[in-house]
């Protein structure tokens, strides 16, 4: 029941973009994240809007720290490394139209992330991977 309520819920969440492989969008932007289109997620930031098929999707990881895979992709500063208060990251891992590897990194806060880790594992049919058991805890409320 809990999971058909985070998927009919609809809003927009406040993230982050803090990098990924997306040239047309500036890393730090911040925008918002909508997950619950039947077929696709969506990021809108100022003038740019970006459409992911959930079919595309092959990887979710969340988590503290960026995956070492997508690390070179992504351009993080050190200042978000450095800082005090905790930092979550969503890693959206997709093929795009051509069929090239693409990546995109959120930071999300922890009380906006369960309906979206929700959502975004029913619609593209894959398990999101937790680096920790605090990002599980985190994630899974």
């Amino acid at each position: 029941m809990a999971t058909a309520l985070c998927l009919q819920a609809a809003p927009s969440t406040h993230v982050h973009y803090v990098g990924g492989t997306l040239a047309q969008l500036p890393h730090k932007t911040s925008g918002s994240l909508v997950v619950g289109d039947e077929d696709s997620f969506t990021f809108h930031a100022a003038e740019t809007t970006v459409r992911i098929p959930y079919r595309n999707v092959n990887m979710l990881e969340y988590g503290q720290k960026v995956s070492r895979r997508y690390l070179e992709a992504v351009i993080i500063s050190p200042v978000f490394l450095l800082a005090k208060r905790r930092a979550y990251f969503l890693t959206i891992g997709y093929t795009d139209a051509a069929g090239r590897q693409q990546a995109m990194v959120f930071q999300v806060g922890s009380k906006e992330i369960r309906p979206i880790l929700v959502s975004l594992e029913a619609r593209s049919g894959r398990k999101v991977e937790y680096q920790d058991d605090e990002a599980r805890k985190s994630g899974k409320g």
